[in-house]
């Protein structure tokens, strides 16, 4: 009897956990079984890996039983990703090939096999390479269109082969592996595609409101008739967003690898993501999920913005699904074989008609957008027809430009930083009852004036907190240290009831 043991790994979630691909022959009637709570595309790794070896020239093994166990056995195994680590394996075992046991166990393998040997591309593999750096494994066997992917994890050697003839050349020392470098930070020329709030006529009052909701991660809701201009502020907003910091952009690459979502010429997402859902989508595709949970729209607009257009028209229980992940920052998906957790810190922003302009009556609206749910969009926003007057002048007349406006932003999410220096939180956002009581001091006429806004609004607890939270960023624009009065007044305008009932 042969034993040979490889490293995989297989995606829980954004977290990668190790599978140990463990190869054993014995002599009998030639068959290969698969073990470890394989999917059916696994299973069918028998068919493609005996193909792929043949055809690339090595003699598969001829009365033999070869078991194929992918441990631990209470993980679920998806997708073909072990189709290279087993094929690996079986030639191990059974000396087809000259590899140093040492160099074996130092690696790990992922990739799918094509019937002529080729490797083809596979999903989440970033999460795959981060586990290699934590757990100490030198070096990462993945396609070759996987590799720009897997080189933006320093410390861990990629090799990213064409087909698995090049790749056992490698593991030989006949030839050298090409050196995957890490892929340049590209141009952002996806800014020359966003609009401009120069562009945008009139609407000053609105984009004030989106100046501070980008500056302080707050959600919004637009509010006005057809044709006032709410998608297109929507849009706008993502060109005011600071850049993505390094962290940042590895964590939404992850989500994105992991949904096997990565384009194919830009390895890292540099851009903060928009996703735009229509009111037809459903309850999964907005939180994930599914028979082998993935990431759903809130997750992939992690670091972005989550436009919803039409809010009035979504049903009630998808809006619902919205609550937890719009406060915890991220979203739970449990079934039979366990839970997974995805990361879903996004700016939501919402746009309606109001009343008198929806499909139906402000009590059906009413029924869908419930008042925890409203309770937790930070600005509202009344958007109202732009005069003729703004219409007729030319474009950045007496506008400021998106850069202008995101300089601004910038300078007020420094001085968040150095606020949260020493705290897991990064935007006023994120901050709960305990920092706002220790970093968001209210002088006595702020105190009153919120206090006077509670009674006559009838805010609740955490409407309370939030317009605290707004005007905190609202301070953090002017550059003040101090929360005044009139930033809290100014807080306090955003919070309009959207007339339903």
């Amino acid at each position: 009897m042969v034993l040979t043991q490889l490293t995989s790994f297989a995606n829980i979630g954004l977290k990668s956990e190790r599978i140990t691909v463990e190869v054993g022959s014995t002599m009998g009637e030639a068959n290969m079984y698969i073990v470890g709570l394989g999917d059916a595309a696994v299973q069918e790794s028998k068919q493609r890996v005996r193909m792929a070896l043949r055809t690339s020239g090595f003699k598969f093994p001829t009365g033999r039983v070869i078991t194929v166990n992918l441990a631990p056995a209470d993980i679920k195994k998806v997708g073909p990703r072990y189709d290279l680590p087993i094929a690996i394996g079986i030639l191990a075992a059974h000396d087809l090939i000259d590899v140093p046991h040492e160099l074996l166990r130092d690696t790990a393998f992922l990739g799918e096999l094509a019937l002529d040997g080729s490797l083809r591309h596979v999903s989440g593999v970033l999460p795959a390479a981060i586990a290699c750096a934590k757990l100490g494994i030198k070096r990462l066997v993945v396609p070759a269109s996987n590799g720009p992917e897997a080189a933006l994890i320093p410390g861990v050697e990629i090799i990213a082969p064409e087909n698995i003839i090049d790749l056992i050349q490698i593991l030989q020392g006949e030839r050298s592996a090409d050196v995957i470098a890490p892929p340049a930070a590209a141009e952002n020329l996806w800014q020359a595609s966003i609009v401009d709030f120069a562009d945008v006529r009139g609407q000053e009052h609105a984009k004030r409101a989106l100046e501070i909701a980008a500056a302080g991660g707050h959600n919004v809701l637009l509010s006005g008739a057809p044709g006032s201009g709410k998608t297109l502020l929507a849009r706008a907003f993502r060109g005011i967003l600071p850049p993505l910091s390094n962290e940042e952009a590895i964590e939404v690459t992850q989500v994105y690898s992991v949904a096997n979502l990565l384009p194919k010429n830009a390895p890292l997402i540099q851009e903060r993501p928009f996703r735009l859902v229509h009111h037809t989508a459903s309850g999964v595709s907005i939180v994930g999920g599914g028979q082998v949970p993935g990431p759903g729209e809130i997750s992939l607009a992690h670091k972005g913005v989550l436009f919803l257009d039409e809010l009035a028209e979504f049903p009630a229980q998808v809006l619902e699904v919205l609550r937890q992940p719009l406060e915890d920052r991220q979203i739970t998906i449990t079934r039979a074989q366990g839970s997974v957790t995805f990361p879903a810190d996004f700016i939501m922003v919402a746009a309606m008609n109001p009343p008198q302009y929806s499909a139906g009556d402000g009590k059906r609206i009413g029924r869908r957008i419930s008042a925890p749910l409203l309770d937790r969009i930070d600005l509202t926003i009344d958007v109202q027809p732009v005069p003729i007057g703004d219409l007729q002048k030319k474009p950045g007349q007496d506008a400021e430009t998106s850069a202008v406006i995101r300089a601004r932003i910038q300078g007020a999410r420094e001085r968040q930083a150095k606020r949260f220096a020493h705290l897991p939180i990064s935007t006023n956002k994120e901050m709960g009852v305990k920092q706002i009581d220790a970093l968001c001091p209210l002088d006595s006429k702020s105190a009153q004036l919120l206090l006077q806004a509670v009674q006559r609004l009838g805010l609740s607890a955490r409407s309370y907190h939030r317009t605290i939270k707004v005007a905190r960023t609202i301070a953090d624009l002017a550059a003040s240290d101090n929360i005044l009065a009139q930033h809290v007044a100014e807080a306090l305008q955003y919070r309009q009831s959207i007339g339903v009932h």
